[in-house]
């Protein structure tokens, strides 16, 4: 399945969730992440608490959403606050996580932490969906 992750300036939550989805997730997974109003790098602060927990951000950037295939996408989660209206995207979900841009190293660490447990959730829902669809596969006629 290809999930795209939707923030504001992919600068923070949707490449948190980017790299976390990476590293725990590409058995059930292809991911990407952008911003409705892209900024021009990912801050340090996000670089840094993402390495505390292993995940170097070296070859992340901001990106456009605009400049995404959508088409090509299966599942959108929107971390952004906004709606994402005029957007051609046919399944989504909406996370409510605040945006930790301006804010102290600590709150990054409280977002990097929810947007982790978030993510591993919804692995889990597809590693689940994948289990079932391969049992169903496995039992039906002529297998």
């Amino acid at each position: 399945m290809k999930v795209l992750f939707v923030c504001i300036g992919n600068a923070c939550r949707s490449q948190m969730a980017e790299a976390f989805a990476r590293c725990y997730g590409s058995d059930v997974l292809e991911v990407e992440s952008a911003g409705l109003s892209p900024a021009s790098m990912i801050p340090e602060v996000t670089r840094k608490v993402m390495l505390e927990k292993g995940l170097p951000m070296e070859d992340q950037f901001p990106k456009d959403v605009l400049d995404i295939q959508l088409h090509d996408v299966d599942l959108v989660v929107n971390l952004s606050g906004v709606g994402l209206r005029g957007l051609p995207i046919t399944r989504s979900r909406d996370w409510a996580v605040k945006d930790p841009i301006g804010q102290k190293e600590s709150f990054h660490r409280e977002i990097r932490d929810e947007v982790e447990r978030l993510v591993m959730g919804l692995i889990l829902e597809l590693r689940n969906l994948q289990q079932a669809w391969q049992a169903d596969q496995a039992s039906a006629p002529g297998s």
